[in-house]
């Protein structure tokens, strides 16, 4: 059980570290802008991905207000049809989690778990990245809370106007 756990996590970093290089491209397959949602499109593997960066950041280290440096902040769900990859959810904070933490995300009071490796964070199951597009859909932002691997707490609240035609706009793109 745990090889199949552990090769499937680095299934699924490498296919969010694709993504990631892609999405951080100034890419021109970016095909569609819905609110606060992008929708892109990318071939060889073939893969579409709704994505947002962070509204509002928030780093606390020791109970205070603290400046760091961060990469990309961004919330994406991807779809890879090669890969049977269909509404993952994936999380970056832009930096390193803490070994052995988890992600937090904050869906209208209703609180999920997402593991991490290295910058990135998904749920544990499919079945746990549908509950979480489900209360996407039908909530109106997403707080999501960390751990760095240097101590600080991060919380990033997403807005999630325009996420269900992103997401579903980004699904029937590789659907066909």
């Amino acid at each position: 059980m745990r090889s199949r756990m552990a090769g499937a996590l680095i299934g699924a970093t490498m296919a969010l570290s694709a993504v990631a290089a892609t999405a951080q491209q100034e890419s021109t397959n970016r095909v569609d802008a819905m609110t606060d949602w992008s929708v892109f499109e990318g071939n060889e593997p073939r893969e579409c991905w709704a994505v947002t960066t962070a509204k509002e950041t928030v780093n606390t280290r020791d109970g205070r207000v603290v400046a760091v440096t961060r990469g990309q902040i961004l919330l994406m769900v991807f779809f890879r049809p090669e890969a049977e990859v269909t509404g993952q959810v994936a999380f970056t904070g832009g930096y390193p989690f803490a070994d052995g933490s988890t992600v937090n995300i904050n869906i209208g009071g209703t609180e999920f778990e997402m593991f991490t490796e290295g910058e990135w964070s998904w749920p544990a199951t499919p079945q746990d990245d549908a509950r979480i597009v489900t209360a996407m859909k039908r909530g109106a932002d997403a707080v999501v809370t960390a751990r760095s691997s240097r101590g600080t707490q991060t919380e990033d609240t997403f807005s999630l106007l325009g996420f269900t035609a992103a997401v579903e706009d980004a699904e029937r793109r590789c659907s066909s």
